[in-house]
């Protein structure tokens, strides 16, 4: 049945993706120009830290910009200007993720062209990073960042695995991003990442794309020893699996669905899982942390490690996506 599904699920994608290269359906451009991160995986590629890098490395050459983002997981519906002392349940997680560590405005909405016209009445028309999405072909982009994880390259089409579009999608992507990371199977980070970004770059309709290669860790400060690893991310075994390459020794892990918002429960089932295990304390991720809100308090003493995304030769690559990107803008508002 779920192959049936997979094969369902792959031909509306398709059919949807040729409405929109063929015309049939319209695409709707803002007056700024607009670079999208996106990805062709359900969760885990990577796509928040990216977007963090971005936005870290155009402030650092004084480009003005926002960002757009879905919200996911969100309960509240609409375009909204996202704040960064709100709560998950207003803007998301993510969103409040980016407006907190960049400190630039970040809207969200579930059709981004509407998020973008709300932001250029409120703030002018200036750069806009479109988080997640590739998908969201409704709104006109001016570049496409797609990341790409060593998994997805021999994963399949949901439901059986975690694709939202079939590899060969690629084709339509300016840049393609070859995260590499922490390896479950190996403890030498600079040999896996180097054989994962080999083996992947081999098996990807890359002709005529900017390949970016980028490095996914971690900064763990004040880990308590043999703490208990929790999380609820898009690939917590990638989270786990740093934990130890920093040479931190896990009592146990535990892990929960993408997005997780933790009620007080939850925090019952870590307590008692630290008892059960001898764990000295707590330590998770940076997005946790915020969907914890106040129920962090009763994690003691809790390490919450940022992640930390590396892009190899960050100058030129800028460089060339800002130079294509306005060149397009300059042609189409000619």
């Amino acid at each position: 049945m779920k192959t049936l599904l997979s094969s369902v699920f792959g031909a509306v994608v398709s059919a949807r993706n040729s409405m929109y290269d063929r015309g049939t359906f319209r695409t709707h451009h803002l007056a700024g120009p607009v670079i999208s991160v996106g990805n062709i995986s359900v969760g885990g590629a990577g796509k928040t830290p990216f977007v963090i890098m971005l936005g870290e490395l155009l402030k650092a050459r004084g480009i003005t910009f926002n960002v757009l983002s879905r919200g996911y997981g969100r309960q509240t519906t609409g375009v909204l200007l996202v704040d960064g002392s709100g709560s998950p349940a207003q803007f998301g997680d993510e969103p409040i993720l980016i407006a907190r560590k960049l400190g630039v405005s970040v809207i969200v909405g579930e059709d981004r062209y509407q998020a973008g016209l709300f932001a250029e009445n409120k703030f002018g028309p200036v750069l806009h990073v479109l988080d997640d999405g590739f998908q969201h072909r409704r709104l006109a982009r001016d570049y496409d960042i797609v990341l790409v994880a060593p998994e997805d390259a021999n994963d399949r089409l949901l439901p059986i695995g975690r694709l939202r579009e079939r590899i060969s999608s690629l084709r339509r992507a300016d840049a393609v991003a070859l995260t590499v990371g922490a390896s479950i199977e190996s403890g030498c980070r600079t040999l896996v990442a180097q054989r994962q970004g080999a083996s992947l770059a081999d098996t990807l309709p890359l002709e005529g794309k900017l390949v970016m290669r980028v490095s996914r860790g971690m900064e763990p400060k004040d880990v308590p020893g043999k703490p208990l690893a929790f999380c609820a991310i898009g690939r917590p075994e990638s989270f786990f699996a740093q934990l130890r390459e920093a040479r931190i020794d896990l009592a146990a892990t535990k892990s929960f669905r993408d997005h997780h918002a933790y009620k007080p429960p939850d925090i019952g089932v870590l307590q008692q899982l630290a008892r059960a295990h001898d764990a000295n304390g707590f330590v998770t991720t940076e997005k946790d942390a915020i969907n914890l809100g106040p129920l962090a308090q009763r994690l003691r003493p809790l390490s919450v490690v940022p992640a930390v995304m590396t892009l190899q030769d960050a100058h030129t690559v800028i460089e060339q996506v800002l130079a294509k990107v306005t060149e397009r803008h300059d042609r189409r508002a000619g």
